[in-house]
């Protein structure tokens, strides 16, 4: 039965309060709350964020007041206004709390009818009490009181809507507010250092500068400012310098980092100053940050003539050359700062934090706002305001980020308020009470799915997720849609809009967005749904418009492949990834236009990403296999060529996105090229065997690279063809025969191709391009025994058996042993010779024109330098040491150091060498597409070169600073080895 509605409700106990701590139930009788009269004093109390906190407040208040405690606990319970602040200030802010118990008159600030002052009279409430006392030490402590009773009776408006049903604050009330103490507190704080410093006073302007110049304050937060003045002399400094001391010890830290030439320019500048300072000097960033600009205190006209001087720069900073890529540099700067374990905590500089807002807004509003005076103002909330009006953004998504990005607001003003320290940092994702109570600080209570916590968590997933999603899309949708009809920005906006998130050639871009969006149907809408995330991505690549197009062609080519958007769609990793290696590759794309089912392979599988999911051995007998499937040798060498163009832009895509090592990059490459090798090597014998059978066994040799199991992708296959004799046939007939087998496999697999080459390259051979293409085995080794140049002793170093009779093969390699590694070593003589050789390769090889020090192969401390360097220890000492018995440059410099021939340290030289500049080379045609070996000098190539090299950044000045430091190092070990 219901009770009837006059009777009181029974007195709760403290666990039904939501109070937890011991002590709660005797700090409720030291309070006397144990009546039925105070119950609905308990039930507010239980509505604190954090009611054991606000309980303890009290009882200290209670001590603290003393004989006057009677007058707060009547007022309590007759102000249910005074309930709601008082109770909301104490569970939430520790800080606060201490102010009221330190204070315990100032409950009175928040009793009957609050109001906040406006800003004349909050300046009025400073500037009057700075002027009331006689120096800075009897300033201090008034001052500083004042300014926390400002701050606890806005606190206590903003913080009662989560006990009683009072109005909510909106947040840009609650931070424009802030602002107004800021410039109040700031006054005082000046004419406090006015006074301190004495004589006349100089004319002085503060420009308030971020968020207070924004006036979108935090309540815990650095004051950013900028003085000027009309006589810059140390008179006006040291009032600055006073100004910002005082107003540090009273009220918060003024920072003036913002200034002219930063912590290192001159504290206080004229006006004509900084206006030459802007005009000259100043980066893309300062202009960003004048965006915010506003007169703050002192004298206020001269702060005016300050803005109008620099506005008008501010809103052509679009136009400046250096525009995107210190806007990009910035926005690396600003992911770098976050740790990556904390970045889900971080809600300024994580993912989907007010940062990724203010930055999106900004950079908007830099590139329009030099047409559109409307995009003028300062704030984050009114410029999304403005943008969505103005048709640059859609109104719903300017509304849904504006929803965002004051729900951010909103948790790092309760973060602060809790101990008033400056903080972004969320509570740890497992500390249920801290989740708890931010959670009741920010009006979020049980859904009947969640707690408290689990409702936050829930909501910050879904705001986070929200301005990632819109970030990308505040760029991108209003470009798509002024690429169909109607069209939402200019064709001349929307090209601004383009050029200044990176992209070189607008009008292009904008055609091909325009291509991508009108294609019929589906895929049309799919693209309109996929293109703001992929242009996003693709615009933090080194070379967005390549990717673009490469996009574009890509997208054609499947046009009736329903795999295709559906998997960019639904499968994020596959269309980020897609983005990066398109931005960054000239190689890759040209693979994925003729193999594109590789992009399936993008996606991570159950083991990891599906493009580690291949096993060398298991790939090269596909590959034969599928060559051995067709009659027609050029069918076969197709087939071949099918396979082996898939695992290239497996094997690129994959080095690109940094899940392979370098050595794993050669060796897999080698992999596919003996594989090639051995399928065309078979289906030529098959089509070209005569009725007697097979006249003789072929084997074929790597030499090189090849050989030692180190190619690049520019790399031609350097081989030697052995033949022997079947039983029976005169070697002549074999020979005949092997040479025609050589000749038609180099023929098959040299055809044009849009492929990369398949170049195979016999010149090491015996007497060279001069001497037979095909030897046998006893001709090879009488001519190694008789007649071998030191150059072939040397090649010989790298030879390995490859394809073909893999007995042949070995008896081959067993033969040379005694060539390449002769008992007792080379002679003296041989190393004279080859240290002939090398001086002359330095000083006749290097192509004309190339640069010294950037030539990946002949270049100083290049691949060359370290090869050379490890074969001449080979030959010197690999009788000795049978680990030196290998064709790898790194396995020998691993024997090496293991046998001390040189020292670690200088073993450790090469070997960073051999594999900086083996990654910068092949980096080189991934990017530029072709065989190349000049780093290019700076620019946004180098970037692309230093990125798929696997340098962390794209940064291709560090990229190139390390690879000559490294470089130069190995070069002074190469001296010294040969100098020997």
């Amino acid at each position: 039965m219901a009770k009837p509605a006059t009777q009181r409700p029974k007195l709760p106990r403290a666990g039904r309060l939501g109070l937890v701590e011991p002590t709660a139930p005797a700090d409720l009788d030291r309070l006397g709350w144990n009546t039925e009269a105070h119950v609905e004093l308990l039930w507010s109390l239980s509505r604190a964020p954090d009611a054991d906190e606000a309980l303890k407040a009290m009882v200290r208040l209670t001590e603290a007041l003393g004989a006057n405690w009677a007058q707060l606990r009547d007022a309590l319970l007759k102000d249910k206004g005074l309930r709601g602040r008082l109770f909301g200030v104490l569970g939430s802010s520790l800080a606060l709390g201490d102010h009221v118990v330190a204070n315990p008159d100032s409950w009175h600030l928040l009793s009957g009818d609050v109001t906040l002052p406006s800003a004349d009279e909050l300046r009025s409430m400073f500037i009057d009490l700075a002027e009331k006392t006689t120096d800075a030490t009897s300033a201090l402590h008034p001052l500083r009181r004042l300014y926390r009773d400002r701050l606890l009776v806005l606190a206590g408006l903003d913080l009662a809507s989560t006990v009683e049903n009072e109005p909510v604050v909106p947040f840009v009330d609650v931070a424009a507010h802030l602002s107004d103490i800021a410039d109040a507190a700031l006054d005082a704080a000046l004419t406090v250092a006015l006074r301190q410093v004495g004589g006349d006073a100089p004319r002085i302007a503060i420009i308030a500068m971020g968020k207070c110049g924004a006036r979108e304050l935090n309540y815990v937060s650095d004051v950013d400012v900028i003085f000027v003045t009309d006589n810059a002399d140390s008179v006006t400094i040291r009032v600055a310098g006073e100004m910002m001391r005082f107003a540090a010890d009273a009220f918060f830290e003024v920072d003036a980092a913002l200034r002219p030439e930063g912590k290192h320019g001159q504290l206080v500048r004229t006006l004509e100053s900084h206006v030459a300072y802007y005009q000259r000097w100043a980066k893309t960033w300062e202009f960003q940050a004048l965006m915010k600009a506003r007169p703050a205190a002192g004298d206020l006209e001269l702060g005016r003539q300050y803005i109008d001087a620099l506005m008008p720069m501010v809103w052509t900073a679009s136009e400046r050359e250096d525009f995107v890529a210190e806007v990009q540099a910035m926005r690396r700067r600003v992911e770098e700062l976050v740790p990556a374990d904390v970045r889900v905590r971080e809600i300024k500089l994580g993912t989907g934090g007010l940062r990724d807002v203010e930055f999106a807004v900004q950079l908007l509003q830099l590139v329009h706002g030099r047409n559109d005076e409307s995009l003028h103002v300062a704030s984050t909330v009114d410029a999304l305001h403005a943008l969505g009006a103005g048709g640059y953004i859609g109104r719903d998504d300017a509304a849904n980020l504006t929803a965002s990005y004051e729900f951010l607001r909103l948790l790092e003003h309760r973060l602060q308020l809790q101990r008033l320290k400056r903080t972004h940092m969320l509570p740890d994702e497992d500390d249920d009470e801290a989740m708890r109570w931010l959670a009741r600080a920010a009006h979020m209570r049980p859904d009947g799915r969640h707690d408290a916590p689990g409702v936050l968590r829930e909501e910050l997933k879904r705001q986070n997720l929200r301005v990632s999603r819109l970030h990308a899309k505040l760029f991108y949708q209003p470009l798509l849609e002024s690429a169909g009809q109607p069209a939402m920005l200019t064709t001349k906006a929307a090209e601004r809009q383009l050029a200044a998130l990176g992209y070189e050639g607008p009008s292009s871009a904008l055609t091909h967005l325009t291509a991508l969006t009108s294609a019929s149907g589906r895929r049309g809408r799919v693209q309109q749904v996929l293109l703001p995330t992929l242009l996003d991505w693709l615009s933090d690549t080194p070379d967005p418009d390549a990717g673009l197009l490469s996009y574009r062609r890509i997208s054609e080519e499947l046009s009736e492949a329903r795999w295709y958007l559906s998997t960019l769609r639904d499968e994020g990793a596959v269309a980020k990834r897609l983005m990066r290696v398109l931005g960054t590759s000239a190689y890759v794309p040209e693979l994925l236009m003729r193999a594109p089912e590789v992009i399936q392979s993008y996606a991570d599988g159950p083991d990891g990403p599906k493009l580690l999911d291949v096993e060398p051995d298991g790939l090269a007998r596909a590959l034969v296999a599928s060559a051995g499937r067709h009659a027609d040798p050029l069918r076969a060498i197709a087939a071949a060529r099918t396979l082996r163009r898939r695992e290239l832009a497996r094997i690129a895509s994959a080095d690109l996105l940094g899940m392979l090592e370098v050595t794993e990059v050669c060796q897999a490459l080698t992999s596919v090229w003996v594989a090639v090798l051995q399928a065309a090597l078979d289906v030529v014998i098959r089509d070209n065997t005569p009725e007697s059978g097979v006249p003789a066994r072929i084997a074929v040799i790597g030499m090189g690279r090849l050989g030692g199991g180190e190619l690049g992708y520019g790399s031609d296959a350097d081989v030697l063809f052995v033949c022997e004799p079947n039983d029976g046939v005169d070697e002549s007939v074999a020979v005949r025969w092997s040479v025609s087998i050589a000749e038609k496999i180099r023929t098959l697999l040299g055809t044009p191709s849009a492929d990369p080459p398949l170049e195979v390259d016999a010149n090491l051979r015996p007497e060279g391009r001069s001497g037979p293409l095909v030897r046998t085995l006893a001709s090879y080794e009488a001519y190694y025994t008789r007649y071998a140049q030191v150059w072939e002793v040397q090649a010989l170093l790298r030879a390995h058996r490859v394809a073909g009779d893999l007995d042949l093969g070995e008896r081959f390699l067993k033969m040379i042993d005694k060539t390449r590694y002769p008992p007792g070593g080379v002679s003296a003589e041989a190393v004279r010779e080859i240290r002939r050789i090398k001086a002359r390769v330095d000083a006749e090889r290097l192509p004309r024109g190339a640069d010294p020090n950037t030539h990946t192969k002949l270049g100083r401390g290049g691949l060359a330098d370290i090869e050379w360097t490890v074969q001449l220890l080979q030959l010197r000492h690999a009788h000795e040491v049978p680990a030196l018995h290998n064709t790898s440059t790194l396995a020998s410099l691993d024997a090496i150091g293991a046998a001390e021939l040189i020292a670690e340290g200088d073993v450790d030289l090469l070997r960073q060498a051999w594999l900086t500049a083996t990654r910068a080379r092949n980096a080189l045609v991934l990017v530029r597409g072709k065989p190349i070996d000049q780093l290019p000098g700076p620019g946004r190539q180098l970037n692309a070169v230093a990125l798929a090299a696997g340098w962390d950044t794209d940064d291709g000045g560090e990229f190139l600073d390390n690879y000559l430091r490294v470089t130069r190092r190995a070069k002074a070990v190469v001296r010294k080895v040969f100098g020997a």
